[in-house]
């Protein structure tokens, strides 16, 4: 699976991983697979690392105690949620178990062709807009019964106070009055009334594959859940340019409060990381400044002052 190249800084509770490492692990635990190559895979991501082994497939391993949950959780649910996905997903091969070194379990999957999309340098930005609205649908088109809760498919108010701390600490860094206004009005729009559904949970440009422009795979579902589906509308805006907002908001069918909450989910996500990704994860820190300003852009341009009470995007 590809990923975006960056330099990006351990955190304290992150174990250090490498290529023999994780050469010892797959040789003891699949044997089928010693002795093909292994090559860390540069990435931006904060939960695993990723090695590619051999031509075909790939090893991905938590980085730090956070991440390890995830494995089982993909693993379970991706052989339900995969198959009725418009593109490619991740195909699980194995599962690894604590051993050489490494204390956690781990996943070995199908190799999956691409590249990272740039934000603010998407190609054909009207057809990914529809092809990403394509996805989010079939995903909430999927039968929710017995799927795990979504953490981040939760009212928006749950939000509220690491939200605020962020404000705090991003002081002096950016607006903090425009943006707080921004996101005491996203706190009033109405929570989703109707059944919970399938998200994704992080669509984001680190787990989005394109090939020519076109989308050709969602990566990283170890988040995904039943909840409050406004959370997947971020692509709106961590990936897409506003010439597209609107196409991918109607293909997804979308209505005022529902938009106005994914907004408001990406304008949180984006403010929570800028200061704790600034020094440690700069490609990620980028992005959410380019969130907060693609959103305070956005407030300014349909005339709806921060502060008006207005939710409801044009």
């Amino acid at each position: 699976m590809g990923r975006m190249c960056a330099a990006v800084k351990m955190r304290p509770d992150e174990v250090d991983l490498d290529a023999p490492l994780v050469s010892g692990l797959v040789a003891a635990q699949f044997p089928r697979w010693a002795g093909l190559p292994v090559r860390r895979l540069p990435s931006s991501g904060t939960e695993n690392a990723m090695f590619r082994l051999g031509d075909d497939k790939v090893v991905r391993l938590p980085r730090h105690p956070g991440a390890v949950d995830s494995v089982g959780h993909e693993q379970r649910w991706l052989t339900r949620l995969g198959p009725a996905l418009p593109v490619a997903a991740p195909v699980p091969l194995a599962r690894g178990g604590p051993g050489e070194g490494f204390a956690w379990p781990w996943s070995v999957y199908r190799w999956l062709d691409g590249r990272n999309p740039v934000a603010g340098a998407v190609e054909r930005p009207l057809s990914l807009a529809a092809e990403l609205a394509t996805f989010v649908t079939a995903l909430r088109g999927i039968d929710p019964r017995g799927g795990p809760p979504n953490d981040r498919g939760v009212p928006l108010a749950e939000r509220d106070g690491p939200t605020r701390d962020a404000l705090t600490r991003l002081t002096g860094r950016i607006d903090t009055a425009a943006v707080t206004a921004l996101w005491e009005e996203a706190l009033r729009v109405p929570g989703r009334a109707a059944p919970p559904v399938w998200a994704h949970g992080d669509l984001s440009p680190g787990n989005v594959l394109v090939q020519d422009g076109r989308l050709t795979a969602v990566i990283d579902f170890g988040g995904v859940g039943v909840g409050d589906p406004a959370v997947d509308l971020i692509v709106a805006w961590n990936l897409l340019p506003a010439s597209a907002r609107g196409a991918f908001r109607a293909a997804v069918g979308a209505d005022d409060a529902e938009w106005a909450r994914g907004r408001g989910w990406a304008l949180s996500i984006s403010l929570i990381q800028l200061p704790f990704y600034w020094e440690t994860n700069p490609p990620l820190a980028e992005n959410s400044r380019h969130v907060i300003a693609e959103i305070l852009a956005e407030s300014r341009s349909v005339g709806t002052p921060p502060g008006s009470g207005a939710y409801s995007p044009s």
